[in-house]
């Protein structure tokens, strides 16, 4: 702006030629010297504007010298390089997870998702998150405010998965679930993200789930169905022990929808064949409208966009969701 003024001032009161105001007022205003121009035909206006335009240009220099030694004297610029360096991490994932607010829970919930190389951003406004990123190997994280429409440019949101909000206070998730859906609608996302949340009462689950959660699981439930289960079947529950929470288990099971175009659609469950060319088997059918038929027999219809839960080796699993997904019928069923 300084530079514009200076220009413009001597191309006015000097006559100058826009070229020679630009290299005037440059030299002038970085307080560099006089002796390549015409100075000693200044006016009396151009001298004092001249001295007004050095006074100004050695102000400006040295509050930014000021400033400069301020950022570095108080670690912000170590504290900006770190975060540039952290939101270029950032910009790089898609389907990952937000995971928000730093409690216990987050860090079982994050030893999961590296397990299965999901990744995550964890997000948490309190300084000590950095620290807590050091030691529980956070590799991308945030201090900001979870809820604010920036944390959510920031947190890549636009290419997440979905959201986990595990604060252990209501009011903190609820606002989070609420600014969630206003950033849907707001930048017309395609599809909705994925919301889990964390519930203390089975009324706050209910009130989580309104406003528009997806899952919202309560540690204190969780707890009492499985010493419930223990109690009552031990041999039970270390086999679902054993089965879904060891990484070396061969098997697993997963939940894959039907899509509408899939050429299973309208098909007997037992004409699809499924076992015997994924060795995968269907324990369970949830329909679109939530009715779930559980250890479904051959001659149940599939239906579009129903979700067949499946059981086997994750490569057994992967060649079902392929062998849904195709158009066509598969040649190997062709004549069957």
């Amino acid at each position: 702006m300084l530079m514009l003024i200076g220009t413009l001032g001597y191309i006015y009161i000097e006559d100058y030629t826009i070229m020679d105001a630009i290299f005037q007022a440059g030299y002038t205003f970085t307080t560099v010297g006089f002796g390549s121009l015409k100075e000693g035909e200044f006016s009396a206006v151009g001298h004092i504007f001249t001295v007004t335009l050095i006074i100004l240009g050695f102000t400006v220099f040295t509050l930014a010298i000021g400033i400069v030694v301020d950022v570095v004297g108080r670690g912000n610029l170590k504290r900006i390089v770190r975060e540039r360096r952290m939101l270029y991490s950032i910009a790089r994932l898609k389907k990952h997870f937000v995971v928000c607010y730093h409690n216990e829970y987050t860090l079982e919930v994050t030893k999961e998702l590296r397990k299965n190389h999901i990744p995550f951003v964890v997000v948490d406004p309190r300084e000590e998150i950095h620290k807590w990123a050091v030691e529980y190997n956070y590799t991308t994280y945030l201090k900001a405010e979870p809820h604010a429409e920036l944390t959510m440019l920031k947190a890549h949101l636009s290419s997440a998965k979905g959201l986990i909000t595990l604060s252990n206070s209501i009011s903190d998730n609820i606002a989070l679930i609420a600014s969630v859906r206003l950033f849907e609608k707001e930048h017309f996302l395609p599809r909705p993200y994925y919301v889990i949340s964390s519930a203390e009462s089975v009324s706050d689950v209910e009130k989580l789930k309104k406003l528009g959660a997806d899952t919202v699981v309560s540690p204190t439930k969780l707890t009492a169905q499985r010493v419930s289960a223990m109690a009552a079947r031990p041999d039970m529950e270390n086999l679902l022990e054993e089965f879904l929470y060891k990484s070396d288990n061969p098997l697993d099971m997963e939940e894959i929808e039907v899509p509408k175009y899939s050429w299973a659609v309208l098909k007997k469950l037992k004409e699809t064949h499924i076992r015997e060319m994924t060795n995968t088997s269907v324990v369970g059918i949830t329909k679109k409208d939530g009715k779930f038929i559980t250890m479904p027999k051959g001659d149940v219809l599939i239906t579009s966009e129903c979700k067949l839960l499946v059981i086997g080796t994750q490569q057994g699993i992967n060649v079902t969701k392929e062998l849904l997904r195709r158009r066509d019928k598969p040649k190997e069923l062709r004549f069957v």
